[in-house]
This record gives structure tokens, C-alpha cells and sequence, in this order.
């Protein structure tokens, strides 16, 4: 049997994009409490994302989402990692800017923890996509693109996006 090379890579991204989500689950949080979610895309899933940054960044004059949208044609497969916003109850952490959770709740700001575990998530994801010599960036363009179209749920409100490319050379480098 002889397998074309471009459809093991694609298997290969896959399987990397797999083992992403996997460190991401498994990474450390705050009170071991799991606010995060991950999906993975590919195909018709991608172009719809990427249509979707391109629309965003012409309607908000922004051109490094139409220029990332344009990273997506030489992308087999997103990782989306995001995280809900839940308060992990602690007493006086300050994290925030605000004397405990019901301070900040009050107050209408964001949990540090849910934030800061979704960057421990996505470090740990990213590292497994260079263990494996998977091409790959962190993009806030990808999240902000993934929460307009709704890919993570109605909860998840912060998201990063992962594009994973196995090709002669980093779409994602010098763009």
C-alpha cells in the first residue's frame, strides 16, 4: 500500500491537534476547577471561521484579521481553547483588583483564575505542537472570529485559536 504523504500529515495534524486538547484538559487549574472547553476544526468548519475573520476585520477596520484570515488557507485543522467565567470563591486572593469574589462580582470584573488557566492550557497545548514539530500560533483572531460564531457555546467568553499547519514552511511566521 503506499500513502500519499499530504493525507498522512493531515492524520498527523489530527492526531497532534487530539493530543492538544488533551494537555490542555489535563493542564493545572486553579482549585482544580475545569472552566475550559476545546474543539478542534477542519475542513468547511475552517473556512467558515476564516470567513469569519475576514468579515470582522473589514467591518471593524482592523487588517490583521483579514491578514490571519488569509493564514487559514494553509491551515488543516484549529484548536479553539476558551474558558467560562466562573469565580473560584477564594477569600482575599486580590488577583482581580478587588477584596474577594463578591467584591468583584459586584464590581463586574473578570476572575484572574479563568484567565490565567486558559494561558496554562494553551501553553501546554502549544507545547505539545512542537514536540511534534507541528507548525502552529497562538491567535486572539481565531477566538474573537470562534465566540462571534458561537463554536464553544454561549459560556465560553474568552477563546483563543490554535491553526496547525504540517507544510515546507510556518504560514504563521513571517506574515
Amino acid at each position: 500500500m503506499i500513502v500519499d504523504s499530504r493525507e498522512m500529515e493531515q492524520k498527523a495534524v489530527m492526531e497532534v491537534a487530539a493530543l492538544m486538547c488533551l494537555a490542555a484538559r489535563t493542564s493545572p487549574k486553579g482549585r482544580g476547577t475545569d472552566n475550559l472547553l476545546c474543539r478542534v476544526l477542519s475542513g468547511k468548519d475552517l473556512e467558515q471561521l476564516a470567513a469569519e475573520m475576514k468579515r470582522y476585520g473589514e467591518e471593524h477596520g482592523l487588517p490583521f484579521f483579514v491578514r490571519d484570515s488569509g493564514n487559514m488557507s494553509r491551515t488543516q485543522a484549529v484548536v479553539l481553547i476558551g474558558t467560562r467565567l466562573n469565580r473560584l470563591g477564594l477569600q482575599s486572593c486580590n488577583f482581580c483588583g478587588h477584596e474577594g469574589c463578591q467584591e468583584a462580582e459586584k464590581a463586574g470584573v473578570r476572575c484572574a483564575f479563568n484567565a490565567g488557566d486558559l494561558g496554562i492550557a494553551i501553553g501546554s497545548a502549544v507545547s505539545v505542537a512542537a514536540n511534534h514539530r507541528a507548525d502552529c500560533r497562538v491567535m486572539y483572531t481565531v477566538g474573537r472570529a470562534a465566540l462571534n460564531l458561537g463554536l464553544l457555546g454561549e459560556e465560553v467568553k474568552i477563546a483563543f485559536g490554535i491553526p496547525l499547519s504540517a507544510s515546507g514552511k510556518n504560514p504563521y511566521f513571517d506574515r
